[in-house]
């Protein structure tokens, strides 16, 4: 843990040193531990939009955990085998992960938006014994299972339904008590899919280690979380690395109670709501979460707040929404830097710097980033390159999930590549100059196009697609398609929206494209890739056709 009792950035990262040991299991660590030392010590509040609050302990936690792990065991399941778990914010899903994780297991964090086609495509790449997900998802898991010959069990933690079984009648014949399985630091643990610029998704596969990889960097965001009366909240899903490893499981092993609360729709007053309600003392807050919650006039008059901190990240802050910060809650927000292979390695620290609207913030102690060239040496300060993060790092993945070659492709050196470009000064101080240019921000997701052209074309109407992001203010950048039809169709409005909603059925709500315009032809190299630079030019020009 980071020296909460520092004085400067310096002092900070002078005095930080890894502890990694051998073995380690991440669900002794944020369960069972505490359950032996502090069983009633409040872990998880499970609060829904009505206003009911429900309160599980780590004792609780351990329980029924355990009893999801023998019921798993006496289903197959052993070591290394891969569990799904497809569900919001809610008490299952974190059980579901820890349970996994006892057995020696590899947990696979599924979004719930996701369409058949996205959940089968990483359901089969994974080869997912079981899923555990509620009804919604078991009813978009009934129509895959016949392509899903290795996915021999579904609970439905909603009860019975259509090829899924009830979980919690099966769990209540097991015992509440489980030996974890012995696993070693670097052993796997985590699988979490992320979107690259060609092709389909790559399954960043994480060890044990990566929660003690993410300590440093959440504590330093959260100007040291773990601090008495700290209560974590998030509205990102714990699908995702931000919900699941910025904010679940690392508050979990500081003993920080954690409120879990997935609105059906993100609304600024409900998030004010809640945060008031359930006295919110930190959160992870995206970007575009505050932009929209900066458009509630003088929020600070009709609300009674009493945050310690903010933390955001997955899209750059600017100088007004940090001004707004300070005017809102009282606080600095802390701005963080990372990827799904490698996370949180850049952070600002309001308790030990200033922030510098603009800046990322400076490197957490205990990660080596710097700004390399193309073949991974470092270069001058000032100089723009590749932000790029030294292998062996605690926080950085194992490799993609059976894709040896695309992570070799992600190293020059011993330099994990992060695909953005930056420069850093004297100081250490990193500034985000750009990304790579075909991963879509949006809403502070990253979005690679080649998943949603592969699904483009799958649509009868559809010959070629090209797909880029599009500047937008709220959302930094909406999914814009170019697409050219086969003969015989017409472009138009109804069929935009017919060729947007094939999309978010089939991948998901935050995948499909916002806008599409209907071309004649789209700018090709010679050896026939979608020139996206031209395309993104356009896009930024023109408004298109909505889908």
């Amino acid at each position: 843990m980071l020296p909460h009792d520092a004085g400067s950035y310096d002092d900070l990262a002078s005095r930080f040193s890894w502890e990694v040991p051998e073995y380690f299991n991440i669900s002794v660590a944020v369960c069972d531990d505490w359950a032996d030392r502090a069983p009633h010590r409040e872990a998880l509040v499970v609060a829904d939009e009505d206003g009911d609050t429900v309160s599980y302990s780590y004792a609780d936690l351990k329980q029924l955990s355990n009893q999801l792990a023998n019921l798993l065991t006496a289903r197959g399941i052993q070591p290394g085998d891969r569990i799904g778990v497809l569900m919001p914010q809610r008490l299952e899903t974190a059980i579901a992960h820890i349970a996994a994780l006892k057995l020696g297991a590899i947990s696979i964090p599924l979004f719930t938006l996701f369409g058949e086609e996205a959940l089968g495509f990483r359901l089969a790449n994974s080869g997912a014994k079981a899923v555990i997900t509620d009804a919604a998802g078991a009813a978009k898991l009934d129509g895959l299972r016949d392509s899903l010959p290795d996915l021999a069990t579904v609970f439905c933690a909603d009860g019975d339904q259509d090829g899924a079984e009830d979980l919690h009648s099966h769990m209540a014949g097991h015992e509440g008590t489980f030996s974890p399985f012995q696993t070693r630091a670097d052993d796997p643990a985590i699988i979490i899919y992320t979107s690259g610029t060609t092709g389909q998704p790559k399954g960043a596969l994480h060890g044990h280690r990566v929660l003690l990889g993410h300590l440093p960097g959440v504590e330093m965001s959260h100007d040291f979380l773990g601090q008495p009366d700290d209560r974590i909240w998030t509205p990102a899903d714990w699908a995702w690395i931000g919900g699941l490893l910025d904010v679940l499981m690392p508050a979990l092993y500081l003993g920080v109670p954690v409120v879990a609360c997935r609105f059906k729709k993100f609304t600024a007053e409900a998030a004010f709501k809640l945060l008031e309600a359930h006295k919110i003392r930190n959160t992870f807050l995206p970007p575009t979460a505050l932009k929209m919650m900066r458009q509630v006039p003088v929020p600070e008059t009709h609300y009674k707040l009493n945050l310690r901190s903010i933390a955001s990240g997955g899209e750059t802050l600017g100088a007004e929404l940090i001004e707004w910060g300070r005017r809102t809650f009282g606080l600095t927000i802390n701005e963080f830097y990372g990827q799904t292979e490698c996370n949180m390695i850049v952070s600002s620290c309001h308790k030990v710097m200033d922030a510098r609207p603009g800046i990322m913030g400076r490197p957490v102690p205990g990660h080596n980033v710097a700004i390399v060239d193309d073949n991974g040496t470092p270069v001058a300060d000032g100089t723009l390159g590749n932000i790029a993060v030294e292998r062996p790092d605690p926080v950085m993945f194992l490799g993609y999930w059976n894709n040896p070659d695309a992570t070799r492709q992600k190293f020059a050196g011993d330099w994990l590549l992060t695909g953005d470009t930056g420069m850093k000064d004297e100081g250490g101080w990193i500034r985000f100059v750009g990304r790579d240019d075909d991963v879509i921000t949006s809403s502070g997701y990253r979005i690679g196009p080649g998943e949603i052209e592969d699904c483009l074309i799958k649509h009868p109407a559809v010959a070629l697609a090209g797909v880029v992001g599009k500047p937008d203010p709220q959302r930094t950048e909406i999914v814009k398609a170019f697409i050219v039809l086969k003969a015989g169709h017409e472009p138009g409005d109804a069929l935009a929206k017919e060729i947007a909603d094939f999309v978010k059925i089939r991948l998901a709500a935050h995948e499909y494209p916002r806008e599409i315009e209907f071309v004649d032809a789209l700018p090709m190299t010679t050896t026939g890739k979608v020139i996206r630079r031209e395309l993104r030019t356009r896009a930024a020009d023109t408004n298109g056709d909505r889908g």
